[in-house]
């Protein structure tokens, strides 16, 4: 695992100018996203869709000018989160990439509104990519994407790296990527419907690692106390068969964060540096990521992220919104008037055909952390004339955030 404390100050580098600037940062952010009060924390979630079918592929487009890049860092400049998840960005172990990213299309001053800055990040390896030497897709082949330990064509693809303004405490995070799936209690084992037989044989199933990236406990060092941001990107419940393997791993690995947070004592939870045990009531944490399922619609109707929402530990509500996402679902249409959710709750913008559009990413804080704003960055066609409307074409997700602001009173 690698660790990594970035603290220097890190050169801005020239950037071309925007093809439609901001032309006034303080009044798009009044009108896009409001700005958070004085000491509060805004935590955010991205999936930035930054990976590459090459290794070293992001790397060589960051160098250049990579207009993908600019959008992505409008809207986090405009957002700015103290704290940020981003998922789908390739990780590299000497992490050039991230400090790239920092340096040229964040710090920078530029015609991307107000710079930021994020003294510190937190990466590590993931699973997609990572070899197993099995043949998990059953073609007889064990070199295939469908056969590294999470889907990717090289260890990195479709990682994830966690920015923040705030001191991270690296001695004391938790990584769960070589837990093993079977090892989850009542684990969610795949069975072929033809044969009722488990879809994985014996000998299979007890190599395979539940985490299809990784899932990270990463304390960090706020003004209002450590608060640990608990990041994932569990795999999505499609591209698989009648055996739903996707969907149960899918179900499992979001599950591994509710026994992570409601069972201090749990054995069967050791991490990446043989530590068992989840944590304890008394700390605080906020769940991060890109954990494709829907509280409604999509393929399990809810049942994997509800095991999170109605958790006793988590504050479901209020549910972060954006009039956007409600204009794009009935502009759309297709999938998007059959669902059953709220569409200004949608955080991708999928295929209207199939699934539609759909609330796939998450900042959930927990008790008592007092929520005091949430949202979106999701604008409607008039807030976006103020920007490059292209900013939306740069993922097919959107940015969630939420600010904290103390604890509730007890």
């Amino acid at each position: 695992m690698f660790r990594i404390n970035c603290n220097c100050n890190l050169s801005a580098l020239a950037i071309l100018p925007w093809l439609v600037l901001i032309q006034s940062t303080s009044w798009a952010q009044s009108n896009l996203t409001p700005a958070k009060n004085a000491n509060a924390i805004r935590v955010a979630t991205f999936n930035t869709a930054f990976s590459r079918d090459e290794a070293g592929a992001l790397l060589t487009e960051l160098e250049s000018d990579s207009q993908q890049a600019k959008r992505i860092a409008g809207v986090i400049r405009t957002v700015r989160p103290d704290i940020v998840l981003l998922n789908e960005f390739d990780y590299a172990s000497d992490n050039k990439t991230i400090k790239l990213f920092l340096s040229k299309y964040l710090e920078a001053e530029s015609g991307l509104g107000e710079p930021i800055q994020y003294a510190n990040f937190y990466s590590a390896p993931v699973n997609t990519g990572e070899p197993s030497g099995l043949d998990l897709d059953r073609n007889g082949k064990t070199n295939d994407p469908n056969d590294a330990f999470g889907f990717g064509r090289y260890p990195g693809h479709y990682g994830m790296v966690l920015l923040s303004k705030y001191p991270i405490q690296f001695a004391n995070v938790r990584t769960f990527q070589k837990l093993l799936w079977h090892t989850l209690p009542n684990a969610e084992r795949p069975v072929d419907p033809k044969t009722q037989e488990p879809y994985y044989s014996d000998e299979i199933w007890k190599q395979l690692r539940l985490s299809s990236k990784s899932h990270w406990d990463v304390p960090i060092e706020t003004p209002q106390g450590t608060i640990h941001l608990l990041c994932s990107h569990p795999t999505p419940p499609a591209f698989d068969g009648p055996e739903d393997r996707n969907g149960k791993r899918n179900h499992d690995e979001i599950r591994l964060w509710k026994e992570y947070i409601e069972n201090p004592n749990a054995s069967f939870l050791v991490d990446d540096q043989g530590q068992t045990g989840g944590f304890a009531n008394t700390e605080s944490f906020v769940i991060v990521g890109d954990l494709n399922a829907d509280p409604q619609d999509g393929d399990d109707q809810g049942k994997a992220i509800r095991q999170l929402l109605q958790s006793r530990r988590v504050q479901s509500t209020p549910t972060p919104t954006a009039p956007g996402g409600k204009e794009t679902a009935l502009a759309q249409g297709g999938k998007n008037l059959s669902h059953q959710g709220k569409p200004e709750e949608d955080t991708s913008d999928f295929n209207d055909r199939n699934p539609g559009n759909l609330r796939v990413d998450y900042v959930l804080a927990s008790q008592p952390l007092n929520l005091v704003r949430s949202g979106i960055f999701w604008p409607t066609t008039t807030q976006i004339e103020t920007i490059d409307a292209k900013w939306l074409e740069a993922s097919d997700h959107r940015l969630v955030w939420i600010d904290i602001q103390g604890r509730k009173p007890q």
